[in-house]
Parts: structure tokens; sequence; C-alpha cells
């Protein structure tokens, strides 16, 4: 039994026009699907990815207008990184910053990989992977505005900043049971110890990498990380990892029917929110996979307060 890499992360943004604009005018992603957020229908739930929104490349966002910027700290997702096919793309999108304004480092070593370190309009922190060309079986999004060489193609890896890596090795090898398969002494030049996990074969979208922090654990709020999905094909072996987890003390959630795909939830520590998703049904169950995104859309369960919610939402206006 093994995770198959991360599903989807989930962040937080008090400007969802702004956000909106960023992720598919800037990074080039498709909107594949404008809802609420289940538990607080105040509030939209974008998800932005590849053409079909294959598992794997979706960033979404919930949009609470009135939160505060996240603390950063430790005990916390402290980035999200993206693969792109080779030190050229890298290249590519480091003027493409330099042209659009984005704050954004120079190209680096970070835990033994080539990558580009960005924030988001709000701060979220990103980085772009070079990912060496490997195979990959998304599907390119052709109206993003960047070519198919230089495209985002998913994620891959999550950057968890910890006070404690051996408390956080126990959780990533027993409880996620991924195996540790490098040590990095510092992540780069300045940077502090980091140690990668993988899942199944490893590599692009099966990593977790581990960096220690001491510091002061971080709050929540805009540009932060709410939580991280890790996927699974269907049903049947999500409630094998519910029963496992459960096993190893961790409290779950029951199966949460999320509609586009079903979700279990578990803490690994006080600041650290877990998902896993299976990978189906898939965004085009309730829309034209022609028009992911182009309207707002409620699961089935929602949909007799259709007029009450839309009225308490603001349009975003999203050029396609």
């Amino acid at each position: 039994m093994q995770l198959n890499g991360i599903h989807h992360i989930t962040a937080v943004s008090a400007q969802i026009g702004v956000n909106a604009d960023f992720y598919t005018r800037v990074l080039g992603l498709r909107l594949v699907k404008k809802s609420v957020n289940q538990d607080d229908t105040s509030a939209y739930h974008l998800f932005y990815a590849d053409k079909t929104g294959s598992p794997g490349t979706d960033m979404t966002f919930f949009d609470w207008a009135h939160i505060g910027r996240e603390q950063r700290g430790s005990d916390s997702f402290a980035a999200s990184a993206f693969r792109v096919p080779s030190r050229d793309a890298l290249e590519w999108w480091q003027l493409r910053f330099e042209e659009k304004g984005v704050a954004h480092q120079a190209i680096s070593e970070f835990a033994g990989r080539t990558v580009l370190r960005f924030d988001d309009s709000e701060g979220q922190r990103l980085m772009l992977v070079d990912d060496g060309g490997a195979a990959y079986d998304g599907a390119y999004w052709e109206n993003g505005g960047v070519p198919e060489s230089y495209a985002l193609r998913g994620f891959y890896a999550a950057l968890i900043a910890t006070p404690r890596p051996d408390q956080m090795e126990q959780i990533a090898t027993l409880l996620l049971k991924h195996r540790k398969v490098e040590e990095h002494p510092e992540a780069n030049i300045t940077g502090p110890p980091v140690t990668v996990y993988a899942t199944g074969d490893g590599g692009p979208g099966r990593e977790l990498w581990v960096m220690e922090d001491t510091s002061a654990s971080a709050y929540p709020g805009a540009g932060g990380v709410h939580h991280v999905a890790f996927r699974v094909a269907d049903a049947e072996e999500q409630l094998a990892w519910r029963s496992h987890l459960t096993a190893m003390g961790a409290g779950v959630s029951e199966v949460i029917d999320r509609f586009w795909f079903k979700s279990i939830y578990f803490r690994v520590s006080r600041g650290l929110l877990c998902e896993i998703a299976t990978d189906g049904p898939g965004f085009a169950v309730d829309e034209h996979p022609d028009a992911l995104g182009e309207r707002l859309v409620l699961p089935p369960f929602l949909e007799d307060r259709r007029a009450q919610i839309e009225a308490g939402l603001k349009p975003i206006a999203v050029e396609k």
C-alpha cells in the first residue's frame, strides 16, 4: 500500500480576483473549476490545473477576503514546488517573472534540484523545479499563453518546515509510508538541512521535502498553504488508508464526498493538515471538458441553495 504522490495543494487568498489573474495569466494554468468552499459557502473555491484538471496538477484556493496575511514560521507547508521540463524552461520563466514584476530569486540549487523560487501576488511561496524531461501524462493547456516546452507540468514536491525533523521522519515513513531517499546538509548555500522522502518510484509529484526550522510556529493566513492532499486511485484504496491511519493512532475524518473526488482528512501536527483524495471521478463529471471553470458549479447537495450562495459572492472577472 502506497500513496501515489500529490493530488492537490490548497492555499488561502484574500484577493481572489488578483489570485485568478496570477495563476491563469502569469502561470498559464487553466481555471478548471469555480465553486465554493463546501464548509463555508460564502467563499469561493477555485481550482487551477492543466487542461483537464489531472490529479497532481491542481492548486486550489479558498477565498477568505477578511483573513490576515500568513505569519511565516515552522510547523507549516513552507512552499509548493511545480515541475517544468528543463533548465531552459527555468530561464524562460525567470525572464517572464522579470517582465511581469513577479518577486523571484535567481536560479539555484535546493535539496539537490535546480529550482527557481518565486512568490505569487500575496506572498505564496512557490518553486519551479527542472524535472529533467521526466515522463508526464498530463494535458497541456494551449490557451494559457505559455509555450508547451516551458509550461508547468503539475507538482514536483511540497516543502515542510518543522522544528523536529526526527519526529517528521517517523510521520513520513511510518504514517505516510514514504521512504527517506536523500539528505542534504544544506538546502542551498545558506539554507538549513533538508531531507527528501519519496513514495512509489519517487521523482516528480512523489516527493516531500522536510526542512529544519526552529523558529516560532507559523500562523495561518493569506499567502499560506491550508493543506496538502495525497493521491489514491479509488475509494477502496482510500478506505485501506483510513484503516491504516486509524490503527496508527491518527484522528481521521469520515469519508467526505467532494463530488469531483472523495476525501479523508487528518493532522500530522498542529500546523500540518493532510488529505487523501481519490483520482476520480474528476472535474468533467459536471461540466463539458471544453467549458471547465466557466460558470459557478455547486455539488448536488448545495444546488438547492444556489440563489442564496450566488447572492453572497462577488463576481470574478477572468478573461478566457
